[in-house]
């Protein structure tokens, strides 16, 4: 079976969140059960582009209204990610030095456009195409309607919403730089008189995805007014809870933190990392360590943080160390915190993968109080390395984390109010003191959460498309 994924973000190339580190597992975990699983996304100028080599291996010219742009498709060389890479090259439009900007709709859908007319021409055309978030959410109406890609129709399209708060929806006045197609079929382009392209997706794909039950169900009370629509397309939707890439994410072998440990070994390892942190940031090593990583965004919760930790640092004998970035208020007075608690509390401004890795080997609790976590991996990854997490019970957060008081390993709260956030961190303080606090995170480090029973998940629903792939 032979699997082309589109998307916007795969780790170790380009990351923004969660949709990379999807995007760099599930291929890999797919070609371990007998799959032929590629990706295909937008070559940037990055980092990882400036020091790895690249190959052409195609080469045309795409027509975004009246004006021609020439594009490359590039493949990896020395390639040791698990599954074979493609890359859109449409220098005037993608080789920028950020993923994500303001005027996207031209930039992505010169992406969809040029990866569909390479697909187009191939040989060996894919069993199925799947499709990832709204950079690539046309795709599936260009597959079926558009008159240049009539080859593609009887291929079964997936596509998986990782945040339905992101639609990328534009102006009808721009839907003449969708390849020709019937007009009357405008309409599965429509949502709320614009083209919205997550909307238009979950209209013709032919399966939509999740990445965890719950979220699929609360897509369906709040989806950022796709509500209804996901309501009327219940069939074709299905919620398959994420894994994590369990080589990358591995005490034993990560070369990213101060000590390598096993769960016999956790006491020590944990020590090791969590003085290399607290010396690093000025925090008592003595204390219980709570910590933050992500996006400083409302729905991380990151607008109530301010107020949070100055409760919690003032009312409790606990370090909080912070490591993101977002809104830049938010930025802001979470940097101010650092001169009124100076060595209880500090915080890293920006993004560090070796820092969040030490992170999560170094705390004893990570913070997630997400208003909205479609799926979530941070906890997963706390879980692995033996840091008990604080969640909000919503979406994937609810189907990974069960509240201590109720025989599981977390502490859960049920809203995102100042007062229930510090609430748990107060219950928080009070469990690292108990006498099962070592078993917990020594129990935790064994819960399975891999990519393997999802991948086959997914393997399982792209049969369900075609029985005869």
């Amino acid at each position: 079976m032979i699997i082309t994924h589109l998307s916007a973000e795969c780790y170790p190339i380009a990351k923004i969140g969660g949709l990379a580190d999807v995007l760099g597992a599930l291929p890999k975990y797919q070609n371990e059960l007998g799959a032929s699983s590629q990706v295909v996304m937008p070559f940037y100028n990055n980092k990882f582009t400036k020091t790895h080599k690249f190959k052409p291996v195609y080469n045309d010219t795409i027509q975004l209204g009246e004006t021609d742009y020439d594009f490359r498709i590039l493949t990896l060389l020395d390639n040791n990610l698990g599954f074979e890479i493609y890359f859109v090259d449409v220098p005037e439009l993608l080789y920028t030095d950020f993923v994500y900007t303001t005027y996207d709709t031209e930039r992505f859908l010169a992406f969809q456009i040029a990866a569909l007319d390479w697909i187009a021409q191939s040989e060996t055309l894919p069993d199925v195409i799947h499709c990832h978030d709204h950079h690539t959410g046309l795709i599936p109406f260009m597959a079926q309607e558009s008159f240049r890609y009539s080859m593609l129709r009887k291929i079964p399209v997936a596509f998986t919403i990782h945040n339905a708060q992101y639609q990328g929806a534009f102006s009808h006045d721009l839907v003449y730089l969708i390849p020709e197609f019937k007009f009357s079929r405008v309409g599965l382009l429509d949502w709320n008189h614009n083209i919205n392209p997550l909307a238009s997706a979950i209209k013709c794909s032919w399966i939509v995805t999740t990445v965890s039950p719950s979220y699929m169900d609360e897509l369906k009370q709040s989806a950022n007014g796709l509500e209804s629509l996901l309501s009327d397309e219940h069939a074709k939707c299905i919620g398959i809870l994420n894994g994590i890439d369990t080589e990358v994410w591995n005490t034993e072998t990560d070369p990213l933190i101060i000590e390598n440990y096993t769960k016999e070994t956790i006491e020590q390892g944990k020590q090791a990392n969590k003085e290399w942190l607290c010396k690093e940031f000025n925090l008592d090593v003595n204390r219980p360590l709570f910590a933050f990583i992500g996006r400083l965004v409302e729905q991380k919760g990151a607008d109530l943080f301010p107020k949070i930790f100055s409760e919690s640092l003032f009312g409790n004998d606990i370090s909080i160390l912070l490591l993101g970035s977002g809104e830049k208020h938010t930025e802001n007075e979470l940097r101010n915190l650092k001169t009124k608690y100076k060595d209880k509390y500090n915080a890293f401004i920006g993004y560090d993968e070796k820092l969040s890795h030490i992170i999560y080997a170094g705390a004893d609790f990570l913070l997630m109080p997400s208003r909205v976590e479609p799926c979530g991996l941070n906890q997963m990854y706390s879980l692995r390395y033996g840091t008990i997490p604080i969640v909000n019970s919503v979406g994937g957060l609810k189907d990974t984390v069960e509240d201590i008081y109720d025989g599981g390993f977390g502490i859960c709260h049920n809203e995102v109010t100042v007062a229930e956030v510090c609430e748990a961190i107060e219950r928080a303080a009070e469990f690292y003191n108990s006498e099962i606090f070592k078993q917990t995170r020594f129990d935790i480090m064994s819960i399975d959460h891999s990519w393997h029973a999802s991948a086959q998940s997914y393997l399982n629903v792209y049969n369900s498309l075609n029985p005869f792939l």
